[in-house]
């Protein structure tokens, strides 16, 4: 008997003290994280450079890799945006599903322009939304972002032929030439796997050349400063990108 009384009176002192006040005033609790509703804005994007631009974006990504996304009020955005958009950079990125550009470079609704074709190459539709995105919306930098293991590289590889496709990894045919002759040199190592990412590096570097090269309203921004082109290689596994600053 006196053992259930010990028990008894253990169990009412522990429901006591479970239903004590708490002390509000020194209790720890952690700050409330508010959801970022901001939206860049005319003034702020003209007073961006392309390197600062660069910048954030590498920080983007680095928070991605982190698993430090920023909380974001995307209705709010999306309404603050409804009326004008001031985007900091434009993405000529691949239609890879793994790759949403927004997501790996942590940045909201009305941050980036962002144009898609399997295997990030520019074609004169292209370089007309990247001519709207700088010379006309005001946008500091390009972005062409390639990725790992991309399908369209591996499809040009194998010579892979179906229907409209077929003409499309046409598109690689002399980033393939390159890349072979500099095998055949040595200098790459000769397993397929190798040749696929160095081609796949090739191709950004060639598509940042080529825009240049093909469209004198972007070649003159980047000569008076107030646009730079860049490219990327994002990595299918670890998330991180591996830039080429031009």
């Amino acid at each position: 008997m006196r053992h259930h009384v010990g028990v008894l009176a253990f169990a009412l002192a522990f429901a006591a003290a479970a239903c004590a006040p708490v002390d509000t005033d020194t209790a720890e609790t952690a700050p409330a994280v508010e959801p970022v509703s901001d939206v860049l804005t005319e003034a702020e994007q003209a007073a961006l450079t392309p390197e600062q631009v660069l910048e954030q974006l590498k920080d983007g990504n680095q928070r991605f890799v982190e698993g430090r996304l920023t909380l974001r009020d995307y209705n709010a955005q999306a309404a603050a945006t409804a009326s004008g958009q001031f985007p900091k950079a434009a993405i000529l990125g691949c239609v890879d599903s793994r790759v949403p550009p927004e997501i790996v470079f942590d940045q909201g609704i009305g941050d980036l322009f962002v144009g898609r074709v399997a295997g990030n190459f520019e074609n004169e539709d292209l370089l007309g939304s990247l001519e709207f995105a700088t010379a006309v919306a005001g946008t500091p930098l390009i972005v062409v972002l390639g990725h790992t293991s991309c399908g369209a590289i591996k499809g040009a590889v194998a010579g892979v032929e179906l229907g409209n496709l077929t003409a499309m990894l046409d598109n690689f045919d002399e980033v393939l030439a390159q890349v072979r002759e500099i095998q055949a040199m040595g200098t790459v190592d000769p397993e397929e796997a190798a040749l696929i990412q160095a081609a796949i590096e090739e191709n950004v570097r060639r598509t940042m050349a080529d825009i240049l090269e093909s469209s004198e309203v972007i070649s003159g921004l980047v000569e008076s400063g107030d646009l730079g082109v860049v490219g990327g290689v994002y990595d299918l596994a670890t998330g991180q990108v591996t830039w080429m600053e031009s």
